[in-house]
Formats: structure tokens, sequence, C-alpha cells
């Protein structure tokens, strides 16, 4: 039974990080219908951002700021520069362009800090807290189940309750009426990848202190491990994400600690193919538009 309860809270604070990564693809998806495949590397730009302002500035919380504000920039960047180009193109379009962003961000972030890991601080301990002499969580665990908490919330009340909300899932869903209606479907689109990519900065600060280190591919293996908990859960749904991403933490928690960590990867895509077979849209799918 002990057993069983620390694989719960290991796999349930797995989880979250994956929550938090996945959050980032749903508001990508909800603001563009584009699944951004270089979401992972452009988390990584940011934390070396923050990497290098922390050692300069001594201040944790100033490199944290730095992350936040450099996904912004960096979303409208790619947004203007590279994505504007294939947004209207078939789907196979922006997803090889990700992919190309991918190698190229990756190859930059070699190029100027090198291919070593480093070290990477929390902001809190990350010892577990222990009740009855078994370890649970950690204040680092606390401080990501609360971030990300607090994030589904926010994306929840954009999407649901603002104008600027309705505005993005317009311009994805039909750009030229939302044109006719008025709405800035260019500076809209803009506006969805600087949110998705500060989503994504914020993902990699929760996720590269647990025990990843910072490196150009530090994301790889995370990102596929969110993409598949936002499909779990629902790549339209920002409440979705993270029990998606919960459920594929304890999978991966579960199967790691009762058969071995090498079945683990297979374990998630059977979870994947369930899914996909029971409900394709995913756990938290809403109703579909009817297509006349």
């Amino acid at each position: 039974m002990e057993r069983f309860v620390f694989l719960t809270f290991d796999g349930l604070s797995k989880g979250a990080v994956y929550a938090a990564f996945a959050l980032a693809l749903v508001l990508i998806w909800r603001g563009t219908r584009i699944v951004n495949f270089a979401q992972g590397a452009m988390a990584v730009v940011t934390a070396y951002a923050a990497y290098s302002v922390t050692a300069a500035s001594g201040s944790y919380w100033a490199g944290f700021a730095a992350a936040l504000l450099g996904g912004l920039l960096l979303g409208a960047l790619i947004e203007r520069g590279v994505m504007r180009f294939v947004e209207q193109a078939p789907h196979l379009n922006a997803v090889t362009v990700g992919l190309g962003l991918v190698l190229l961000l990756q190859g930059v972030l070699g190029m100027i800090y090198g291919n070593e890991y480093r070290p990477f601080a929390a902001p809190v301990g990350q010892e577990a807290l222990t009740v009855g002499g078994m370890p649970l969580v950690s204040p680092f665990d606390l401080f990501v189940f609360g971030t990300v908490l607090a994030v589904m919330v926010l994306l929840a009340l954009l999407f649901t309750r603002t104008a600027t909300g309705l505005r993005m899932r317009a311009a994805a869903f039909a750009p030229e009426v939302s044109r006719l209606l008025g709405v800035d479907v260019n500076a809209t689109l803009t506006l969805g990848w600087a949110l998705a990519a500060a989503v994504g900065a914020l993902a990699g600060m929760l996720v590269i202190p647990t025990g990843l280190g910072l490196h150009p591919t530090a994301m790889d293996l995370v990102f596929v491990t969110a993409f598949t908990a936002a499909v779990v859960g629902g790549l339209d749904s920002p409440a979705g994400a993270v029990v998606g991403g919960l459920a594929v933490g304890l999978v991966l928690s579960y199967v790691s600690g009762y058969i071995g960590s090498d079945v683990t990867p297979l374990a998630v895509l059977a979870l994947l193919l369930v899914v996909l077979l029971v409900r394709p849209g995913g756990l938290f799918a809403g109703v579909r538009a009817r297509r006349v």
C-alpha cells in the first residue's frame, strides 16, 4: 500500500509538469488551429535566457520574468516572420516548418552555449515532505500544482469570458468571416502565438529543474509526452490538458514502479490508442460544429 501511495504522488507530481506543457499546446491550437512542434525548442530558448539573466543578476525571479517576456517576444517573432506564411496552407506545411524551427533553434543554442548539460535551479526546495515516514510531495511539486491550476483557470476564463479569447477562437476557426466582422485576424494570431510561447516558457521553467538539466534538446522527450497528454485530454480543453497530463504521469509512474521503466513508452502509446479509439477528440472534447 505504501508503494502504491508513493507511486501515486510521484505520478501526480510528474503529471503536473506534463500538464503545464500540454496547456501551451492547447493554447496555440485553440488560438491558431496549429500544433506547434517547435514549442519545446522555443521553451528551451527562453530557459537559456532565464539562465543568462539569473547568472548576471543573481536573482532567480529576474530570470523567471525574462523567460516569460522572452516567450512573448519569441512567439510573436516566429508568427510574424515564419508561421504567417503557412497558417492558411495545408497542415503538413506548418508541421514541416515547425520541425525545421526545432533544428534551427537547437543548432543556434548549441553554437552559443555548447552542448553540455547545465544545472538549473528551482525557486523552492525539491526534497520530498514526509508523512508517517513516507515521502510524498516536495515544495516544488506544490509550486508546480498551484501554477498549473492557475494557468488552467486563466486560460479557461480567457477563451470563455473575454472578448479577446472569443476573437482568438473566431480568427482560428473562420478567419475570413472574422475579418468581415471587424476582427484584426493577423494581430489576433500573433497574440495567440505570443501567449502560447509565454505559457511554454513557464512550462519549461517548471520542467527543466526536475532533473533534466539545461541542454538544447532538453525538452524533446517532454514534448512527446506532453503532446500525448494534450491529445488524451482534448486539444480544445485546458482542463483536459491538465487531466491528460496527470493521467499520463500516473501511467508512467505505475508502469515504471510495478513493471519496469523499459515498458513506459509502450504504456503511454497504449493509453493514447485507447483514447483515440474510444473518444477520438479526447476525453474532454467539446461539441463539434456541424459542416453543411
